[in-house]
C-alpha cells in the first residue's frame, strides 16, 4: 500500500479557526499536513487551504459519516485532488452516539460507508479512518490507508501500531499547551478536554489506557490531563511528539491549545524549530 506523504508533523485545528494565511505559515515552517478539525459545515474550506499552499497535504479530521453522505465525500475527494495535484486526504469517522441522533450499528455503518466510497472510486490509499479501538483499527488497516486516532497517548500509538502492522498509515492527534506553569497549562487543557469526557467512545479509550471513573470528574484528573495534553516548554512538548513517532506514528497532528483568542503560531514555530 502506497502511503500519502504527510511529513512527520502536521497541525490539527477546528475548521472555523483555519485560514489560508495560517496554512501558508505552517507550510513555510515545514509542517506536512493541515488536518481540518471536525466535519466542516463549509464544504469549500479544504479547497481554500489547498489553493493557498503549494506542497502541504490537506486532510479532513474528520468527515462525519452521518452528516456527509459517502457519495458527496467521494465527489469532493476527486474534485479537490484533480484541482490540487493529489494533495487531499479524506478522513472519515462514525462520530458519537451522544451527538449524532442517527447513531446506530457503528461498525456496520463504517463498512457500508467504505463500500460506498469504493463505489465512488475513492482509492484505499486516499482515505483514513478515525479509529480508537482494536476493531476499527483493524478495519482501517484492511480498508483504508490507515488510521487517524484522536485524543490519545504515545502508549495508544504503540498499541495501534501493533494492531495495524508495519504498513498502514498512523497519524494520531496530540494536544499541546506551550506553557511552563503546570497549573495554568492544565486550566487551558481542561477548557477543551471537558467536552470529550461526556462521550463514551473517548471514555472507553481512556479506560483501556488504565484510567478509572475518578479520572473523569472535574474536567479530568491531573494524571489524565497530563497524559492527554503535552504541556511545558518547547522541549517538553517536542519530547511528547517525538514519543509518538518513536512508538510508530508516521505523522503527528499537533493541536495547539491556547487561552481564548490566542495565536497558535508561536507554539507551532517553537515546535518546528525543535523537531523539523
Amino acid at each position: 500500500m502506497t502511503k500519502i506523504e504527510l511529513g512527520r508533523l502536521g497541525i490539527w485545528r477546528p475548521w472555523p479557526q483555519l485560514s489560508p494565511e495560517l496554512a501558508r505559515d505552517v507550510e513555510e515552517l515545514g509542517y506536512g499536513t493541515v488536518w481540518i478539525g471536525g466535519s466542516p459545515a463549509d464544504p469549500d474550506v479544504a479547497g481554500r487551504l489547498l489553493a493557498a499552499t503549494g506542497r502541504i497535504v490537506v486532510a479532513t479530521g474528520i468527515v462525519n459519516m452521518w452528516s456527509t453522505p459517502a457519495e458527496e465525500a467521494a465527489a469532493a475527494y476527486h474534485r479537490l485532488n484533480e484541482t490540487h495535484g493529489g494533495r487531499f486526504l479524506l478522513g472519515a469517522g462514525i462520530g458519537h452516539r451522544e451527538r449524532d441522533q442517527e447513531y446506530r450499528s457503528p461498525y456496520e455503518t463504517i463498512v457500508d460507508y467504505l463500500d460506498r466510497l469504493d463505489a465512488g472510486k475513492v482509492p484505499v490509499e486516499g482515505r483514513v479512518l478515525a479509529a480508537l479501538g482494536p476493531k476499527v483499527l483493524r478495519l482501517a488497516a484492511e480498508r483504508a490507508a490507515g488510521a487517524h486516532p484522536y485524543l490519545t497517548t504515545p502508549e495508544h500509538t504503540r498499541s495501534a501500531r501493533e494492531i495495524l502492522g508495519a504498513g498502514p498509515l498512523l497519524a494520531p492527534e496530540q494536544k499541546v499547551v506551550l506553557e511552563p506553569d503546570p497549573v495554568r497549562a492544565r486550566a487551558i487543557a481542561r477548557d477543551t478536554l471537558g467536552r470529550y469526557l461526556a462521550l463514551r467512545n473517548y471514555v472507553a479509550s481512556f479506560e483501556r489506557l488504565g484510567f478509572t471513573a475518578g479520572d473523569f470528574e472535574g474536567g479530568g484528573s491531573d494524571a489524565l490531563v497530563d497524559a492527554l495534553v503535552a504541556h511545558g516548554d518547547a522541549a517538553a512538548v517536542a519530547a511528547r511528539l517525538a514519543a509518538h513517532l518513536e512508538a510508530g506514528a508516521d505523522n503527528v497532528a499537533v493541536q495547539v491549545l491556547t487561552e481564548p483568542g490566542g495565536d497558535p503560531r508561536p507554539a507551532l514555530r517553537a515546535i518546528a524549530e525543535a523537531l523539523l
